[in-house]
């Protein structure tokens, strides 16, 4: 992930820099994702979100390394605080979900990554990242369940493939 930003930031794709690096730090679906303001992340600790699916409220810590890329790229887009952070080439309204979609095919298949290139790999990328930092623990786990909103610890396993990956394991363990 952090690759991928750092080529479209030297390549000056800075509004998909952002959403990608945005979207894998704080783990928002799209639909949320596209309607965050700069001056809710920009400078900020934390930020509060009422997810669109769910109804529920979130609050967000702001990574470091996030608060970092976002001032960083705020500067180069030349963007108003009040602004939306992804906006379309009109700069009225956000990208559309097709658009990140087809733009996400663009961009993997440019810079030869392999994996699904919908918008949820950003989303599925923090949860994978959060699962390996804690080791792989059933705690990260349960956390993450909670973080996504899941039902069911099954549901965020089946979700970020763990269940197809310990199926695989266990035919290699024979």
């Amino acid at each position: 992930m952090q690759t991928i930003v750092l080529k479209l930031e030297r390549d000056n794709d800075l509004k998909f820099a952002l959403l990608i690096a945005t979207g894998s730090y704080i783990g928002l679906r799209i639909s949320d994702l596209l309607q965050l303001r700069w001056n809710q992340v920009l400078n900020q600790d934390y930020f509060t979100v009422t997810e669109k699916k769910t109804k529920k409220t979130r609050r967000i810590t702001i990574n470091p390394e996030l608060q970092t890329i976002v001032g960083r790229l705020f500067v180069q887009l030349q963007a108003n605080e009040n602004d939306l952070m992804f906006v379309n080439r009109f700069g009225e309204k956000p990208f559309s979900i097709q658009y990140v979609n087809s733009k996400l095919k663009e961009i993997f298949t440019k810079y030869k990554v392999k994996g699904q290139y919908s918008s949820h790999f950003m989303r599925k990328t923090l949860g994978r990242r959060v699962w390996e930092v804690n080791k792989y623990s059933d705690q990260a786990l349960l956390l993450l369940s909670q973080l996504f909103n899941h039902a069911s610890v099954s549901t965020t396993k089946i979700y970020l493939g763990i269940r197809e990956q310990e199926i695989s394991n266990l035919y290699l363990s024979v």
